[in-house]
């Protein structure tokens, strides 16, 4: 199938950050397929902040592995960038989410050998590209590391991992930063900080940024909420309240 053609910015590029066409996703066959995503349809222009809820099962991850390259659908068409990464031979894919795909996951994945900046400019020395030594020193001004930059993971707390998990998705300049479950292994205090630095990028950075949570605290710290339900669209919230996006939650409990 053929997608629509991205929306343009009046500077020749894609004003959209991410476009999902007619996304569907399906594991097993015969009486064991499993449909995790019907067809899904999605738009995020750049610089947005969005959260993707849902009950456990509705499709939330295989939303954001679909999204971020990280699994291909079945059908229908991924736009990163407006590269439509969907046709991608395995190691193009690989080189293209390397080089343009921001990850922060629950686990902050550090190298205990490295220091806070080897591990923020790990992605470019893999990828073998230049440093920009002051887009470097800017992004730990921006997290709030500038001081420990020579410090090693063991050496910080939890909150001050995640946010190198942060910097270094951002390193590279990506189209989109993908978030999962980021905040789960964090206290409350540390967690708004890396939720108010994730706000903080994309609106001044004008980074886009995809969190898949269970947690309406999380996502109410996003310009929308995305909710899902049996591997479809079951609504959108903007700029809820954590007790909206749980009624919204309980709703869909039912639905």
């Amino acid at each position: 199938m053929t997608s629509s053609p991205p929306v343009m910015g009046p500077d020749g590029s894609p004003a959209e950050a991410l476009r999902l066409d007619s996304v569907v996703k399906t594991y097993g066959s015969g009486s064991n397929r499993v449909s995790a995503l019907r067809g899904v349809n999605l738009a995020l222009a750049k610089g947005s902040f969005t959260a993707i809820m849902g009950p456990s099962g509705s499709g939330k991850s295989t939303l954001l592995h679909s999204a971020a390259g990280l699994d291909k659908p079945t059908s229908g068409t991924v736009q990163l960038g407006g590269t439509e990464i969907s046709s991608l031979r395995a190691s193009q894919l690989t080189a293209f989410r390397r080089d343009h795909v921001g990850f922060v996951f629950q686990a902050y994945n550090l190298l205990p050998a490295l220091n806070v900046e080897e591990n923020i400019t790990l992605p470019l020395r893999l990828a073998g590209r230049r440093l920009e030594p002051q887009w470097l020193d800017f992004l730990l001004e921006s997290v709030g590391l500038t001081d420990r930059r020579h410090r090693r993971p063991s050496e910080l707390s939890g909150g001050q991992q995640q946010r190198v998990a942060i910097a270094r998705a951002l390193i590279t300049r990506p189209y989109v930063v993908f978030g999962d479950e980021p905040t789960g292994a964090l206290d409350s205090r540390s967690g708004k900080q890396v939720l108010d630095l994730l706000a903080h990028t994309a609106k001044e950075l004008n980074q886009t940024v995809v969190v898949v949570t269970h947690d309406p605290v999380v996502a109410s710290h996003a310009d929308r909420v995305i909710f899902l339900a049996d591997g479809a669209f079951a609504g959108h919230l903007d700029r809820g309240t954590p007790a909206q996006i749980t009624d919204r939650m309980t709703s869909l409990g039912e639905w």
